[in-house]
C-alpha cells in the first residue's frame, strides 16, 4: 500500500509541477514575442539600428520555438491529475460530503449508512472504470490522434479507467478500514505535512 500511495502522490505532484512549468514557459514565450515585436516597431520608428538588429535576432530565435502543443498537453495532464487526484481524495478524506444528518444518528444507525455509501461509491466508480476501459479499447482500434501532439487518443482516455478503478479500490479500502475501526479518513485543513508543532 505504501508503494501505491507514494506512486499516486508522486504522479499527482509531477503532473501539477509539469503543467505549471509548461504554462509558465508558454505564456512567457507568447509575451516575449509580443514584446520583441513592439521593440522592433519602436527601433524602426526611432531609427535605432542596434536595438533593431538585437530584436530581430531574438525574434528569430523565439519564432522558431513552436509551443502550439503546450495548451493541449496541459489539458491532458490536468485530466490525468484530476482522475488520480479524485482517488487520492477518497483515501485522505478531502472530498466534500453532506453528513449533517448522518452525524446526528446514533453509531449503530450511522454505521450501515456509511458502509453502504462507500460501497455505492466503489460500485459507481467501478462501472465508470469499466465503461472507460471499453471506450479505450474501441478507440485503440481506430486512428484517432490529438490535434496538436498527434498523440493516440486511447492514451489520453486511459486516465478514465485507471483513475476510476483506483478510486473504486480506495472506496473499498476506506470501507474495509471503517468496518474494522469505525474511523473514516479525515483531512485537517490546519495541518501541513512536514511541519509539526514544537513543544514550548
Amino acid at each position: 500500500m505504501r508503494l501505491l500511495d507514494r506512486l499516486e502522490e508522486t504522479l499527482i505532484a509531477a503532473l501539477i509541477a509539469a503543467a505549471t512549468l509548461l504554462i509558465f514557459v508558454a505564456v512567457m514565450h507568447r509575451y516575449s514575442i509580443g514584446g520583441i515585436g513592439a521593440a522592433i516597431a519602436y527601433a524602426r520608428v526611432h531609427d535605432h539600428p542596434a536595438i533593431l538588429a538585437a530584436a530581430k535576432w531574438a525574434f528569430g530565435i523565439l519564432h522558431n520555438v513552436n509551443l502550439t502543443w503546450a495548451q493541449e498537453l496541459t489539458i491532458f495532464m490536468f485530466v490525468w491529475m484530476a482522475k488520480f487526484g479524485a482517488a487520492y481524495g477518497v483515501r485522505t478524506g478531502i472530498h466534500v460530503g453532506v453528513d449533517v444528518l448522518i452525524n446526528r444518528l446514533s453509531s449503530a444507525r450511522r454505521r450501515p449508512i456509511i458502509i453502504f455509501s462507500l460501497l455505492a461509491g466503489a460500485f459507481f466508480t467501478g462501472v465508470v472504470g469499466s465503461l472507460g476501459a471499453t471506450l479505450v479499447w474501441r478507440i485503440a482500434h481506430t486512428d484517432q490522434v490529438s490535434a496538436d501532439l498527434e498523440l493516440p487518443m486511447w492514451i489520453v482516455y486511459l486516465a478514465v479507467p485507471l483513475g476510476s478503478y483506483l478510486m473504486s479500490f480506495r472506496f473499498l479500502q476506506v470501507a474495509w478500514s471503517f468496518a474494522r475501526t469505525d474511523a473514516l479518513p479525515h483531512h485537517d485543513q490546519a495541518h501541513v505535512e512536514g511541519l509539526e508543532e514544537q513543544p514550548v
